[in-house]
């Protein structure tokens, strides 16, 4: 006699399953990681060797946090933004005048006396 026996998937039991007890990581949202506050940048795991920018979600502030080739994680490099509103066109380089060139009218000025002055030169030598 023959016993059929049920199959069993111990994978799906919650006792089988290996649990992380470390602290979750946010979820990427559009490419940008969030966290909340300095404690949570601080608390941010990272790579052996990479850097992270980390907006925080409370306030207008982003962090780089950075770990070494071993792992040991560098200073947290804290940056405070503000919105830039633009101004008013300012006049560009090239629509200012340029004191290094002359009109036309003086050239053609300057031009004539340099000839009158080599006339002269000519004429008393």
């Amino acid at each position: 006699m023959m016993f059929n026996y049920p199959n069993y998937n111990y994978n799906n039991y919650p006792y089988t399953q290996n649990f992380n007890t470390s602290q979750p990581q946010p979820q990427l949202q559009n490419g940008i990681n969030w966290v909340q506050g300095e404690a949570g940048a601080k608390s941010y795991n990272i790579a052996p060797g990479q850097s992270v920018m980390l907006m925080d979600s409370e306030n207008n502030v982003f962090y780089i946090k950075s770990s070494d080739a071993s792992g040991m994680p560098m200073p947290l490099r804290i940056f405070d933004y503000t919105e830039r509103i633009p101004q008013k066109q300012n006049p560009t380089p090239q629509t200012q005048p340029n004191n290094d060139y002359i009109t036309r009218k003086e050239f053609e000025k300057r031009l004539s006396e340099l000839k009158n002055n080599a006339k002269q030169s000519i004429q008393s030598t």
